[in-house]
């Protein structure tokens, strides 16, 4: 056979469609030139020659995706989660993200960083930077060795925040960007550049009207926040009067699917308007439940999501939430949407532990292409995880397994890790 082929052989899980499980016990998963040829109970003859690595009955799944992390926010996880989000961003982002004007805080920081992700779950991720150039090319730099495929943002912000991390203006903001984006296009082949307003308060219409023009120019992607946190909803109101909810203000400059691939974090009070506009245009919900419940922003409706046909993945959000596991993030969004079930609307029910699962595989894994998924054609994400201090393997289904690893991943030992077909670490 023609390609550049390995197998991996265990416990396999992954996602059909949101509710359904695909499952295969001491099977065999195909990988060739960085796509999966699909799952086998019985290794077809066509492979019998095909290097093979036994896992010895770990889990493999795929590769996590998580579509909203900060990653200069990793310095102070934990911290001020008494505050509301508009509190927060002062007492805390601000100020931590303004010491990435020096490269040297940025070059220590970003490696815990980067290796903290690389060791985890996480094979693909939607990133922020800050609006120092120089400090998200470290960042990107050392994200490209690691081996996962990421996209990555330098921040745009002009107005409403301190001096000290406010851009010159509108214009510096998208010449810096402009130059930003040249280079990146040159350097890297694992990590992509993102557009990324810090959300609608910070940036100013001619600065949103400048990057509308660099992401047609350059067909980029665009990451920002969305309907997070009521004081940040009603601020919208008050700086965009004529935007008919918080969505339409960034659709106004074309920055809101449709022409430009956009996710969008967290979306809590979405309301049918803007649900409805993000279906048109197919904007991606990138749901930070941690997060959500420590700026005390709300709970999201999901369920509604789900059944509205927005696509959907789901945010570690660090710093907002404590930690860049996705198994966390899966359970807190079990959780999260019990409770919106029990106390708020029971119209929506609960997500299950297959629904969360896929929304951190293959529901966000979308926004990257054909990813999140072993079935035939996907691009071969995958994890190899120990979960024998979790389940007994042999008494225990693979669902089971599954769902017991969510709520207690922490026991579990991540012992290897493919993004693209390339083997990022095997221990």
């Amino acid at each position: 056979m023609n390609g550049s082929i390995f197998i991996l052989k265990g416990d396999i899980c992954y996602s059909r469609t949101p509710s359904e499980l695909a499952v295969q016990k001491d099977g065999y998963v195909v990988c060739r030139d960085g796509t999966s040829e699909g799952v086998y109970e019985r290794l077809p003859d066509a492979y019998e020659n095909c290097p093979v690595q036994d896992t010895k009955g770990a889990l493999i799944v795929p590769g996590l995706v998580d579509l909203h992390i900060h990653a200069p926010q990793y310095t102070f996880r934990g911290l001020g989660m008494d505050l509301e989000l508009l509190d927060w961003l002062n007492a805390h982002t601000f100020p931590e993200e303004a010491k990435y004007s020096d490269t040297g805080y940025a070059a220590e920081t970003y490696e815990r960083f980067t290796q903290r992700l690389k060791f985890s779950a996480t094979t693909r991720a939607c990133i922020f930077g800050t609006v120092h150039v120089p400090a998200t090319e470290l960042l990107m730099d050392m994200l490209e060795k690691s081996g996962l495929r990421t996209l990555v943002g330098k921040v745009n912000m002009d107005r409403n925040a301190p001096d000290y991390l406010t851009e010159a203006s509108a214009d510096a903001s998208a010449e810096d960007t402009v130059e930003w984006i040249k280079d990146c296009r040159k350097r890297y082949r694992n990590t992509k550049p993102i557009l990324t307003p810090r959300f609608i308060p910070t940036c100013t219409d001619v600065l949103m009207e400048n990057l509308k023009k660099i992401q047609m120019r350059y067909g980029l992607p665009v990451q920002s926040h969305l309907s997070e946190n009521v004081s940040e909803v009603k601020w919208v109101q008050e700086l965009c009067p004529e935007s008919e909810f918080y969505g339409d203000a960034y659709d106004r400059f074309g920055l809101f699917g449709a022409d430009a691939p956009t996710v969008m974090a967290h979306c809590v009070h979405s309301d049918e308007r803007e649900r409805r506009r993000m279906k048109e245009n197919n904007v991606f919900v990138a749901h930070c439940p941690e997060s959500n419940m420590n700026l005390s922003s709300g709970i999201a409706p999901v369920r509604a999501f789900l059944e509205e046909g927005i696509p959907t993945g789901l945010g570690s959000d660090v710093a907002g939430g404590t930690t860049e596991n996705l198994f966390a993030a899966m359970a807190h969004a079990i959780q999260a949407s019990k409770l919106r079930w029990r106390l708020v609307d029971e119209s929506l029910q609960p997500l299950t532990a297959a629904e969360s699962f896929y929304l951190a595989t293959k529901g966000g894994g979308a926004f990257f292409g054909k990813v999140g998924s072993f079935e035939q054609g996907y691009e071969f994400d995958a994890v190899i995880i120990d979960d024998s201090a979790v389940s007994d393997r042999e008494s225990t289904n693979i669902t089971d397994r599954l769902e017991r690893l969510i709520y207690v991943s922490g026991e579990a030992e991540i012992t290897g890790k493919y993004a693209a077909g390339e083997e990022v670490f095997r221990r």
